[in-house]
């Protein structure tokens, strides 16, 4: 196991936020942990998605137009199934 000197400080802000969500200090400390490492790995996951669409569209100038995508997410957000907007080549 890890050990980490935190100070009194903050092992009193844990062991009082702990008691307040019903767990013990070390079961607060490994969930918000846990969270924290997810967070990463998504927010990471998020980055390399965008940066690989960034490249496809760079690569083939192909995009919806945000009046066609706006209502396309809108209908999904309703729990509806729209047909996809089909991506094309904007004029600028």
């Amino acid at each position: 196991m890890t050990k980490l000197d935190i100070g009194a400080d903050l092992q009193a802000r844990i062991n009082a936020a702990a008691e307040r969500a019903g767990m013990s200090p070390e079961t607060f400390v490994i969930d918000a942990i846990t969270e924290a490492v997810e967070t990463n790995e998504l927010d990471d996951k998020f980055h390399g998605l965008a940066a690989a669409r960034w490249d496809e569209f760079s690569r083939t100038g192909l995009s919806v137009p945000w009046e066609e995508a706006k209502p396309w997410l809108e209908a999904k957000a309703r729990g509806e199934n729209p047909p996809i907007p089909q991506a094309r080549k904007l004029d600028r």
